[in-house]
């Protein structure tokens, strides 16, 4: 089982840089970099920020079982996060929660697809939270945070 949402752009000015990764951040962003380079595009690179952005939003989503963009803005704001903007959510049970599948069902629709493959992202945020969503046991949740 596998979802998502997107939000579209938002214009909002710059964050800090850097961040370390986890293996499941590793993964998708080779994954979501392996898509931009197939197409032409530079590689995002991890922004600490955002990341902080991406996993506070995951874990919210997971703790109130709910899977919306929310106040992306206000969001995006409390983080001091501005520039161009944009968000891709996913969730998935299992073996589906895996990096590969996730860009391919981003790359599938218009609108995330439009996030992931921007010109003008330059930097991205991955959060994740595991557990019980939306009564599925095994789930994992993801927010991309991508920005300028």
């Amino acid at each position: 089982m596998l979802f998502a949402a997107v939000f579209v752009l938002l214009a909002v000015a710059p964050s800090a840089f850097g961040g370390g990764r986890t293996s499941a951040q590793a993964s998708l962003l080779q994954a979501v970099n392996a898509a931009r380079a197939a197409h032409g595009l530079r590689p995002l690179r991890l922004d600490a920020a955002l990341d902080r952005a991406a996993g506070a939003h995951s874990a919210e989503m997971l703790r109130g079982n709910d899977f919306s963009h929310g106040d992306f803005a206000g969001r995006m704001a409390s983080f001091h996060l501005a520039g161009s903007l944009g968000e891709n959510l996913a969730w998935a049970t299992g073996s589906a929660a895996n990096a590969r599948l996730i860009v391919h069902m981003w790359l599938t629709s218009a609108e995330h697809r439009a996030n992931l493959l921007r010109p003008g992202f330059h930097r991205i945020g991955l959060g994740f939270a595991r557990g019980t969503f939306l009564g599925q046991g095994n789930a994992t949740v993801v927010t991309a945070d991508f920005g300028s």
